[in-house]
């Protein structure tokens, strides 16, 4: 196999970021932008020791799960994955990806992973857009997506996965931009000022924020900038985000209001959650509530017990449970989330709530030098996954119940490996789709505690009948003497 040569191939897999994958004289090659059931001519692109790449040169017979893409910057730009098959063969990747990991990495039967719970809506449900300022040919300047793996910017106007008010909100931004003539800036020399255009939307409430990110203190011609987006009839803020660190991180750590308070108000599962530039908080809204409510319900929390919910974030996961139980006790590592989650707690009348800054692993130790000992614990981690220590933890700690909410089907498997080896059980695993049109997805997965000595002869007994337990009984009577 040499590059540029072409090769007639089927995919016959996706890769788990969603590209194509066939097999040419025994070597995997990565087809991006294919199906699976497609037949066509792949040309080499790259040819390495083990693997390959290459791209469709010219379709044979399309997969069956092909649509047509409705969007012209699809291939280009790296926003979605699954714009040229089916929803329904998107879920069946999807439920693969889980069920594949879970039982090979993890070890479960195929028995304890469900269908995939799918989203109601495909398009127009991200919550926020962070999108990166460059300039196009003609050196106007305009906002746009990375084009996949790389920092190449492609320019746009509107995206199908963004809510509507976003693609509206755009234009204001780049009329005020082009008007204004602020430089753009350039990542390789550290120079230039508008950096990206930021967007959050309360869907709830209807509330818009528009955080312009700058590698500068104040920007030219602030109040124009504001008098044109005040022309949206959602907008309750504007924010300057100052971020002049030599980084990829997007954002920085100092805000100015430019108008209104900072921040916007969304409901979710019944509880109010204040949004800053700065807080956490779920892109798909409607199938958060999906997501929590399945793990509301796994962790089956009643009067009297205690909740701790690691990872918590600015506490919507855990917040959204505290009625159901008698105390929560959320455990961030990041202190602005930590505040963040206090005040959603004063928002919501919620006092039976308590939230400490500190890394998961050694928090959860210091909770156990303070003699709580949870009935279930929550874990919602990036997606890295848990740490070997905070297993451990969780272990010593010994809770009833444990719900892992993952984003990582590979890093979820390899811990659940790991809880299984100090003898907790996966009661279930239940995929969930939270962003449709990408390879990614999220799973809840239930595992109740290692049973004790006294509870295994307690389980042992009541398994079994007098007759079988007396039989048995004679049996190892027999055989001491």
């Amino acid at each position: 196999m040499k590059k540029n040569e072409i090769y007639t191939a089927e995919i016959i897999d996706y890769t788990t970021e969603g590209g194509g994958v066939c097999r040419i004289d025994g070597i995997a090659v990565f087809v991006p932008n294919s199906a699976v059931g497609d037949v066509a001519k792949i040309r080499i692109l790259k040819v390495l020791k083990n693997y390959a790449f290459g791209k469709v040169e010219e379709m044979i017979t399309p997969s069956d799960d092909r649509i047509e893409p409705d969007c012209p910057i699809f291939q280009r730009c790296g926003g979605c994955t699954f714009r040229h098959i089916s929803y329904e063969a998107e879920q069946r990747f999807k439920h693969k990806r889980v069920y594949d990991a879970l039982t090979r990495i993890g070890g479960l039967s195929g028995e304890q992973v469900q269908d995939i719970v799918s989203a109601g809506a495909v398009d127009g449900y991200r919550n926020k857009a962070q999108l990166p300022v460059t300039t196009d040919a003609e050196g106007n300047i305009c906002v746009g997506f990375f084009s996949q793996g790389s920092h190449r910017v492609i320019p746009l106007s509107e995206c199908a996965l963004q809510q509507p008010v976003f693609n509206r909100a755009i234009k204001p931004f780049l009329r005020w931009a082009n008007e204004v003539h602020p430089t753009v800036y350039d990542e390789k020399t550290h120079s230039g000022v508008l950096r990206h255009l930021y967007l959050r939307y309360a869907q709830k409430t209807g509330e818009l924020m528009v955080c312009i990110v700058a590698n500068a203190d104040e920007l030219r011609k602030e109040n124009l900038l504001v008098e044109y987006l005040k022309e949206l009839p959602e907008l309750k803020t504007v924010v300057l985000n100052v971020n002049k660190d030599k980084t990829n991180v997007i954002t920085g750590k100092k805000c100015r209001n430019l108008y209104g308070d900072g921040y916007i108000t969304d409901e979710l599962c019944g509880l109010k959650f204040r949004i800053s530039p700065l807080s956490f908080y779920q892109v798909n809204r409607d199938q958060t509530e999906v997501l929590y409510g399945i793990a509301k319900k796994l962790a089956d929390l009643k009067k009297g017990e205690t909740l701790i919910d690691l990872y918590c974030g600015t506490g919507t996961i855990g917040l959204t449970m505290a009625n159901d139980a008698e105390k929560l006790i959320g455990v961030e590592i990041v202190p602005q989330a930590v505040e963040d989650a206090k005040n959603n707690a004063l928002i919501n009348g919620i006092t039976n709530a308590e939230f400490i800054c500190g890394d998961a692993a050694k928090a959860a130790l210091v909770l156990k030098e303070r003699s709580i000992t949870p009935d279930c614990i929550i874990i919602d981690p990036p997606r890295k996954g848990c740490d070997s220590s905070l297993i451990e933890t969780i272990y010593q700690i010994n809770p009833e119940r444990v719900v892992y909410v993952s984003c990582d089907p590979a890093t979820l498997a390899r811990d659940i490996k790991l809880f299984c080896e100090k003898g907790f059980s996966v009661q279930i695993a239940v995929p969930v789709d939270m962003f449709p049109r990408t390879a990614h997805v999220e799973t809840v997965v239930l595992m109740s505690r290692p049973l004790t000595e006294h509870e295994k002869y307690g389980e042992y007994f009541m398994n079994r009948s007098v007759s079988d337990i007396m039989s048995e009984y004679s049996e190892q009577h027999d055989e001491w003497h």
